[in-house]
């Protein structure tokens, strides 16, 4: 309870009454996207400030510190000893102070903050629609999207430098983290039009092994569950080339420089009838969900756990989605996957 007005006010021991006086929450903001972005320009540039303007911030703040906070190594910076401790406090500082505006924002019957989201290339096709509807429900709501592969998106969790996750697959040699399924990720067998097995039915897997394939690059979800797939039947597809984006894959596809395995949502646009076909393979599609993920005990923001919510809610009608793009899908969204993969292993 707060004192009453007939009672004396002690401060906490522990009130940090020297960096109160010397350092500032704007210097603390610079140092924090100084040791996040790795350099002094990207964090002016982030901040809309000229570089020697942090550069003076960030000498006042070292100075109040009393410790370099930064060593040079050519033109790269890395946080010292000192740094490091200085930034996981900015970090929890700066948490802390989201959270007290969120709910300062609640108490005034608004949703107002900032939602920071990192999301496998593969959910770029969907993630900017969901965060669309989000933010027209929540219109004072800022949102930050980063784009990247699978092993960064892990780097990114464990250094919590986001607020949520969009994963294929959660990580399943960490058991720090919660993962929560919201939406079908269907991977399918993709050819160019004009393909001669283009409109067969239950083509066999052997058949797909002959033919050029396209891999995704090292560290994609995608190409992992491609060759386990194809470990499952004992073999290796032959792999033509590796391209390190569903982007440049497609226009390979329709080039006639081979066949490879995309989610779905990479049709988003274009649809199943466009250029790209989906091939009816034995043991296809691989049936994956999309995984909204964060660290385990990780205390979330109140416009994180409005945005989990929304998404969870959004299930039905992404998977409305999927079928209405490839009818074809109903036929394994009931659970028909197993009949497949055997039907598959007895062709091969």
């Amino acid at each position: 309870m707060p004192p009453s007005r007939d009672q004396s006010y002690t401060p906490p021991a522990a009130m940090p009454d020297y960096l109160i006086r010397h350092a500032t929450l704007r210097q603390l903001q610079l140092f924090e996207a100084i040791v996040r972005l790795g350099s002094f320009t990207r964090a002016a540039e982030e901040l809309f400030l000229t570089q020697p303007t942090v550069s003076m911030q960030i000498k006042k703040l070292a100075d109040s510190m009393g410790l370099p906070l930064f060593e040079h190594v050519g033109r790269n910076v890395s946080p010292t000893e000192a740094g490091m401790e200085l930034y996981e406090s900015c970090r929890r500082i700066f948490e802390t102070l989201a959270n007290l505006e969120m709910k300062l924002a609640d108490l005034k019957g608004i949703k107002r903050g900032r939602l920071r989201l990192g999301v496998i290339t593969t959910a770029k096709y969907f993630a900017p629609e969901i965060l669309g509807e989000f933010c027209q429900q929540y219109p004072g709501i800022e949102v930050a999207l980063k784009v990247s592969n699978r092993d960064r998106i892990i780097e990114r969790i464990n250094a919590n430098e986001d607020d949520l996750y969009i994963m294929g697959q959660a990580p399943s040699d960490q058991s720090d983290i919660e993962a929560f399924p919201f939406a079908p990720n269907p991977l399918v067998v993709m050819a160019p039009r004009n393909h001669p097995l283009v409109g067969k039915k239950k083509i066999a897997l052997s058949q797909i092994m002959e033919e050029p394939f396209i891999l995704r690059e090292p560290g994609s979800g995608i190409r992992d569950a491609t060759l386990r797939m194809f470990d499952e039947f004992g073999g290796r597809p032959h792999v033509r080339m590796e391209l390190g984006s569903n982007e440049a894959i497609k226009h390979a596809i329709v080039g006639g420089l081979g066949l490879s395995v995309l989610s779905l949502h990479t049709l988003a646009l274009e649809g199943p009838d466009g250029p790209v076909a989906i091939l009816d393979v034995e043991g296809f599609p691989i049936m994956r969900q999309w995984y909204l993920v964060h660290p385990k005990g990780k205390e979330l923001s109140l416009v994180a756990k409005a945005f989990l919510t929304f998404a969870l809610e959004l299930e039905p009608r992404m998977r409305e989605r999927m079928e209405a793009m490839w009818p074809d899908l109903s036929r394994f969204m009931s659970g028909s996957m197993p009949s497949r993969r055997k039907a598959a292993r007895k062709n091969r």
